[in-house]
C-alpha cells in the first residue's frame, strides 16, 4: 500500500458536539423528569457520535494499482497530472474554478487537498478534488505508482 488516510472529524468537532449535547441536557432537565432528559441526553449522543463516525469514514487510498477517495475508485492508469493543493489553491479550485462535473471529496476541517486529473474518455469527471491532511505524500505517491507500473 503506498497510501492510506482516514478522514476522521478533528477533535474539536467532538468537543463542540459534546457541548452542544451537555447544553441540550441542560435546556430538557429543567422542563422534564430526569429519565426523559437521560434518554433524550443518551439519543442525541449517539446520534451525534454515529453522524461524526461516519462522515469521518472517508478514507484515501492508492493501493494495488488504484486511486480510492471514498467511495469512488479508479485505476492509476487514467490518472493524468496531479497537483498538490494549499488551503488558497483548494479554496479556488472547490469555489470559483469549479467545474460542476468534477468528482468531489471534501471536508470542511481539511484546508488542503490534490487536484487528479482524469484521463479516461468514458469518465464524465475531468478530475476529482480530494481533501487530505498530507497533499504532497499523496500526490508523490499517485506519481510513483502510476511512474512504477
Amino acid at each position: 500500500m503506498e497510501y492510506a488516510e482516514r478522514l476522521g472529524v478533528p477533535l474539536r468537532w467532538w468537543v463542540q458536539g459534546t457541548m452542544l449535547v451537555a447544553t441540550l441536557w441542560l435546556a430538557v432537565v429543567v422542563a422534564t423528569p430526569p429519565v426523559v432528559a437521560w434518554t433524550v441526553t443518551g439519543l442525541a449522543m449517539a446520534g451525534l457520535v454515529v453522524a461524526f463516525v461516519s462522515y469521518g469514514a472517508a478514507r484515501v487510498v492508492v493501493a494495488d494499482g488504484r486511486l480510492q477517495a471514498g467511495k469512488a475508485r479508479i485505476g492509476l492508469e487514467h490518472v493524468g497530472e496531479v497537483t498538490p493543493l494549499d488551503a488558497e489553491e483548494m479554496r479556488r479550485v472547490a469555489g470559483q474554478d469549479a467545474d460542476a462535473r468534477a468528482y468531489l471529496l471534501l471536508r470542511p476541517y481539511l484546508k488542503r487537498g490534490v487536484r487528479v486529473e482524469i484521463t479516461d474518455p468514458a469518465d464524465p469527471a475531468p478530475y476529482w478534488l480530494v481533501s487530505t491532511r498530507r497533499p504532497d505524500r499523496l500526490a508523490a505517491a499517485l506519481m510513483g505508482t502510476r511512474s512504477a507500473g
